[in-house]
């Protein structure tokens, strides 16, 4: 059987394939993210094209070194207005990013991609709107000293499965493309590779 793997460490994308039924191994990509994501930039790309786009390069990098395997790779990008948002290097940046998105409303872009003999078998992009409440300074300081150092892994500075989703008014998107991967176009890929039950 074709060996599954995911280009990355993200343990909210491998939870969801394997919740999904899927036996995934995971080869984080060696490819510098922030590098060509400013260079996607400056090309003109927007959001979505440059989260589809990092998903296709980390899978064709661990695609490369692992030809016999199909490799899944995925990014997420976040943009407010014309103002784009990366994952915080600290606490400090974080609350930085929290207060900007307070009261306001962002989209969240999921890109994904498959790989197979390094060339790109698919991929796609979904987006979500998330419209952050207003809420108190006092509650932004509680949810950081009790979300902790997690808030750094995420773009958004939030994990919708626990309580980040007190941050929110209002959503519109799917689900899992908001937890980091538009599952169910993947899943239809999957099968379409024979690697998912039809």
């Amino acid at each position: 059987m074709t060996r599954l793997i995911l280009a990355s460490k993200s343990a909210a994308r491998a939870a969801m394939l394997r919740q999904a039924g899927l036996a995934v191994d995971l080869v984080p990509a060696d490819v510098d993210e922030r590098a060509l994501d400013a260079t996607l930039a400056s090309e003109g790309r927007d959001p979505a094209a440059i989260a589809r786009a990092l998903g296709e390069a980390k899978a064709l990098a661990v695609s490369r070194a692992h030809p016999a395997a199909l490799v899944i790779g995925a990014d997420q990008t976040l943009a407010l207005g014309p103002r784009r948002f990366s994952k915080p290097g600290s606490m400090a940046a974080a609350r930085d990013n929290l207060l900007a998105l307070r009261g306001q409303t962002h989209h969240l872009h999921s890109g994904v991609a498959l790989a197979r003999d390094g060339e790109i078998v698919f991929s796609g992009v979904a987006s979500a709107a998330m419209t952050m409440r207003t809420f108190s300074d006092a509650f932004l300081d509680a949810y950081l000293a009790g979300a902790g150092e997690r808030v750094l892994s995420s773009v958004g500075c939030y994990q919708l499965e626990a309580e980040g989703i007190q941050l929110f008014d209002r959503i519109e998107g799917d689900y899992f493309t908001i937890l980091g991967m538009p599952l169910l176009p993947l899943l239809s890929a999957l099968r379409a590779q024979g690697l998912a039950a039809t």
